[in-house]
C-alpha cells in the first residue's frame, strides 16, 4: 500500500536474465512492427513471464484485435519485466515510450490510489463478494483512470494472498516476532504493518530470494501461484491459512494511443479484451487453489487456525482500515466500497 500523495517506484521482479533483458529494453525502442503493414503497434510490457497464463491471455488479445482491425493494429508485449518494474512501465507510458501495462495494483497506485482498497487486508473475504464490489466500484475506478490519461482494457486477478514464513506462525504475536516483507517504496504498507505490529522489512522483490536466504527477510505475504511461479516458497515453506487480501490488477493503455485507434474499433476492442479478462480470472482462480496442493508435494506446510485464532487476526486487520482510509486511498472511495460490501452481503 502507498499513500496517495503521489507516484512511487516499485521493486517488482526484472527478467533473471540480464542479457536478454537488455536486448529486449533496446528492442523497445529500435523493433518495427512483427506485423507487416500494421497502421499503429502497441508497445505492452508486463511483469508476467511469457508463456505464463497471464502473458497467454495477452497473446490473445492482440490476436483478437489484429483479426477485428484486419492488421492494422499490432501488438509487441515485453514479458517478464525487463522493461522495468512497475513504476517504470507507468513512467514510460506517460512519456510515451510504451503505450500499455498489464499492472498489478500496485502499479496501478502510481496512477490512482483508489482500485487499491480490494486489497485492504481481510476486508473482502470471497471471490463472490470480491465480484460485487468490483461490479459496483469499476464504473469509479474506470472513471478515475481515465481522468488520468489511460482507458482500463481488463480486469485482473494474480490470486488471494497468504502469509508465507520461514518457521511456522499461527498468531498474530507469532508474526511480529519475523522480519515481514514490504514493498519497496511502498510506506503505507510500512506504517500499516507497524501499526498491526509487525516488524516490516523494505527490500525491491527482486531481492527476495537472497534475502531469504540470509534471513534479512523472514516472512511474506503472496499468492499462492507468485510464491509458487517464483519458488520463494521453498525458502519459507509455512503458509497461514488466513486469507489476507485478493491481488486485483488491469491492463490499461494510454489515452493518446487509444484516441488514435478509429472509434468504430473501440467497442469491439474492449469487448474483445474484456471476454478474454473474464476468461483469465477464472483461470487464475483455479490455479491459484491448485498451487497449493503442488507446494504441499514440496514440502509446504499449511498451517491451520482455529475460529477464535482467525478473529484475532481479523481484529488485528481491522486496526488499520483508519489507516488505510486516511493515507492510502481516498476516504470517499473506501467508505463506499465498505457500503456496497455490506450491500453485498445482505443479498441487496
Amino acid at each position: 500500500m502507498t499513500p496517495r500523495n503521489g507516484p512511487r517506484p516499485h521493486g517488482q521482479s526484472p527478467s533473471h536474465f540480464p542479457v536478454l533483458a537488455l536486448l529486449a529494453v533496446l528492442a523497445l525502442f529500435h523493433c518495427p512492427s512483427a506485423l507487416a503493414g500494421a497502421a499503429i503497434t502497441i508497445k505492452l510490457a508486463t511483469l508476467a513471464p511469457e508463456g505464463s497464463t497471464w502473458y497467454n491471455g495477452l497473446r490473445e488479445m492482440a490476436e483478437e484485435w489484429g483479426e477485428i482491425s484486419g492488421g492494422q493494429v499490432d501488438f509487441k508485449i515485453y514479458p517478464g519485466g525487463v522493461v522495468g518494474n512497475e513504476g517504470v512501465m507507468v513512467r514510460k507510458m506517460r512519456i510515451g515510450q510504451i503505450h500499455a501495462a498489464a499492472l498489478t495494483n500496485l502499479g496501478i497506485l502510481d496512477i490512482d490510489p483508489a482500485p487499491q482498497v480490494t486489497n485492504t487486508p481481510m476486508l473482502i473475504e470471497s471471490y463472490d463478494e470480491l465480484d460485487c464490489v468490483m461490479a459496483a466500484m469499476n464504473p469509479d475506478f474506470e472513471s478515475r483512470l481515465l481522468a488520468k490519461g489511460f482507458v482500463v482494457l481488463n480486469w485482473g486477478e494474480a490470486g488471494w494472498s497468504y502469509f508465507f514464513s520461514k518457521s511456522p506462525m499461527r498468531t498474530p504475536e507469532d508474526a511480529a516476532k519475523i522480519k515481514v516483507f514490504a514493498w519497496e517504496g511502498d510506506p503505507g504498507a510500512v506504517v500499516a504493518f507497524r501499526q498491526a505490529g509487525f516488524n516490516p522489512v523494505v527490500i525491491a522483490s527482486v531481492d527476495m530470494i537472497p534475502s531469504l536466504q540470509s534471513g534479512l527477510i523472514e516472512g511474506f505475504p503472496s499468492t499462492p501461484l507468485a510464491a509458487l511461479s517464483l519458488q520463494w516458497f521453498a525458502l519459507a515453506p509455512n503458509m497461514l491459512d488466513v486469507p489476507w487480501a485478493p491481488l486485483v490488477g488491469a491492463t490499461v493503455l494510454s489515452t493518446k494511443i487509444w484516441e488514435q485507434i478509429p472509434g468504430e474499433w473501440h467497442e469491439p476492442f474492449l469487448e474483445a479484451a474484456r471476454k478474454i479478462g473474464e476468461n483469465l480470472r477464472s483461470e487464475v482462480r483455479r490455479q491459484d487453489s491448485k498451487a497449493v496442493d503442488v507446494m504441499k508435494r514440496y514440502g509446504l506446510q499449511v498451517i491451520e487456525v482455529d475460529d477464535s485464532t482467525r478473529e484475532r487476526w481479523k481484529q488485528v486487520a481491522q486496526s488499520i482500515y483508519p489507516t488505510i482510509s486516511s493515507q492510502v486511498v481516498p476516504t470517499d472511495i473506501f467508505d463506499k466500497t465498505v457500503d456496497v460490501l455490506q450491500e453485498c452481503r445482505a443479498g441487496k
